[in-house]
């Protein structure tokens, strides 16, 4: 089956970063899937797994942590899908990627995809989706259904990318949060408003004080989407008391968690590979939301984020995605379609 994949880990401009190659088809057994994989996304992770380091690959690595395709075979524990089925998901860390024709997938973190979206689009939602969810619902907490009275508030810092345009979405269109979201540009204030975001600030200045302006002291959640090390300050200041911050975005220094103390305030972390990663009971839950998700978009709720759409699938075209990536200037997501 053709594939991409890395051997050695190099700057993305070097045409040896990631190669064409061709490798064995799998076999599913248990609960694994056999997809046909048909469209993929791309994600900071991608970037970050290939970064350069001192490391060669025994045997090629396929990265990819975004797909839709279709059922090709099931293993014999398989019990919630068929050969045939529309399929999406983000896949596990620990297993070959989807940047394959041909991927294993465990059913648990699958779910059947939209109906109402072609399959490059589907690529799109599975990893942001997941990962918006998750902080939302299962780390700050967030009620599924809104209290009576005043609606709670949320910062999304960094509201332009590909989990920030789920989460306002999921926040202001599901919940009815009141949403305030960060953006630089003005394609990207656009984008925001556009998705549910009901202010927009500017993460490169001041945010307390652009809160301010807006007649916002605090707010009951915030959730940091880049730059953990240099937004975690303004964020302790902003939250409100007995109110939680999460952050999907790696720290590299010390982040000082005392500044929440007075606040009885919480910091937690959002990995949406976790689950598949340490196998935990509840795994299925990925699926379920998988499911959950689709049927919002099928309603019409929320929407994708495909933002660029490249093809086929090759390494010279994931190349441009994972440099378009680097260059931090991309609004919602980039997908690649057809081998």
């Amino acid at each position: 089956m053709k594939a991409v994949a890395v051997k050695r880990y190099l700057p993305i401009d070097n045409p040896e970063s990631l190669l064409d190659v061709e490798l064995p088809r799998p076999t599913p057994q248990g609960r694994d899937l056999l997809v046909a994989v048909k469209a993929i996304a791309v994600n900071p992770v991608d970037t970050k797994v290939r970064a350069p380091k001192d490391k060669v690959e025994d045997t090629p690595r396929v990265l990819g942590w975004d797909a839709a395709g279709i059922v090709e075979a099931v293993g014999s524990g398989v019990t919630g899908f068929k050969v045939g089925d529309k399929v999406f998901y983000a896949g596990d860390i620990t297993r070959p990627g989807s940047n394959s024709e041909f991927q294993l997938i465990d059913e648990r973190i699958v779910g059947h995809a939209p109906a109402s979206l072609a399959m490059e689009e589907a690529a799109a939602l599975p990893l942001t989706a997941i990962t918006a969810w998750e902080a939302l619902f299962e780390r700050l907490r967030v009620p599924r259904k809104a209290a009576a009275g005043k609606a709670s508030s949320i910062l999304i810092i960094g509201g332009a990318g590909g989990v920030g345009s789920i989460a306002i979405q999921l926040a202001a269109k599901v919940v009815g949060l009141n949403v305030i979201a960060t953006a630089s540009r003005p394609e990207s204030e656009k984008w925001v408003r556009e998705l549910g975001a009901q202010h927009v600030i500017n993460h490169f200045g001041d945010m307390p004080a652009q809160l301010k302006t807006l007649g916002i002291e605090n707010v009951e959640h915030v959730l940091i989407l880049n730059d953990t090390d240099k937004h975690f300050p303004a964020a302790a200041q902003i939250v409100a008391p007995q109110g939680t911050i999460a952050t999907i975005v790696e720290n590299s220094g010390p982040l000082d968690v005392s500044l929440l103390k007075a606040k009885s305030a919480g910091f937690v972390w959002e990995f949406m590979f976790t689950r598949s990663m340490f196998q935990t009971t509840d795994m299925a839950e990925q699926g379920k939301l998988l499911n959950e998700i689709a049927h919002l978009i099928d309603q019409g709720v929320i929407k994708t984020t495909v933002s660029k759409v490249l093809s086929p699938i090759n390494a010279a075209n994931l190349r441009q995605a994972h440099a378009d990536l680097e260059g931090g200037r991309v609004i919602g997501k980039i997908v690649l379609k057809d081998f």
